[in-house]
């Protein structure tokens, strides 16, 4: 067996390791391709120089790189949960009291132990308010409508 068909699996394992170690789906198939040069090498392609296998490894890359663009990428499962890493969505629609009135357009409002600022309309401290939107760290809200009261 032909040295540098080592050589190519060698490079093949470290890139599936390396995915391993920083997941991305990206490495992995590179690291595919270099076996399949390894498996090209072993079964009849040894006299090939350097450079072509550099050439045919690139074009192994691109195939299964497409393979996986256009095959697999669509197919990840669909969360039960798709904001349960990102809070701030989650916060949308939530009435919360104002901490600190809201002055010049910003003020802070407490979320379990959390203080986020918020911007809106000019508010009192105390005041009810609807979370509207997220942007970066800040709270797009305006003023909770005050429940009717009962007339006698």
């Amino acid at each position: 067996m032909p040295k540098i068909v080592y050589f190519w699996w060698a490079v093949a394992l470290l890139l599936i390791v390396g995915e391993i170690l920083a997941p991305g789906v990206f490495m992995l198939w590179l690291g595919i391709a270099a076996a399949a040069m390894g498996l090209i090498l072993l079964l009849g392609g040894a006299g090939m120089s350097y450079l072509w296998q550099a050439v045919v490894f690139g074009v192994l890359a691109f195939v299964s790189v497409g393979v996986y663009w256009k095959f697999l990428r669509g197919n990840e499962r669909v969360s039960d949960q798709p904001l349960l890493n990102k809070r701030g969505a989650q916060l949308v629609g939530r009435v919360v009291p104002l901490l600190e009135p809201i002055v010049n357009g910003r003020g802070k409002v407490q979320i379990g132990d959390a203080l986020w600022t918020v911007r809106g309309a000019e508010a009192p401290a105390g005041t009810r308010v609807v979370i509207e939107s997220v942007s970066g760290m800040n709270l797009d809200v305006r003023p909770a409508e005050q429940p009717a009261t009962p007339s006698l």
